[in-house]
């Protein structure tokens, strides 16, 4: 798997789990209210694509035109081949 690649499922897994961790709180909220339980479905849907997009959007980033862009305004990665592990 490419680092570009790498870069785009952890950003997803990071985004996914951070939606797993408004479910119960969210779910209390919905079984509190009838209007909000026929949402649900779609709710969770939302939460799944969300963290899909976030990998989309994660995986553009990586591509070496984005990073230029990126790099002049100095949001860019530093280009280290092995992620900054030491």
């Amino acid at each position: 798997m490419t680092p570009a690649a790498k870069r785009a499922v952890r950003t997803a897994l990071q985004t996914f789990a951070a939606v797993v961790a408004v479910m119960p709180a969210l779910a209390a909220i919905v079984a509190d209210s009838t209007a909000l339980a026929a949402a649900a479905p779609w709710v969770i849907t939302a939460a799944a694509t969300a963290a899909a997009t976030a990998g989309v959007v994660a995986r553009a980033m990586a591509h070496p035109a984005v990073e230029a862009l990126l790099d002049r305004f100095g949001l860019g990665l530093a280009n280290d081949p092995d992620g900054g592990a030491q």
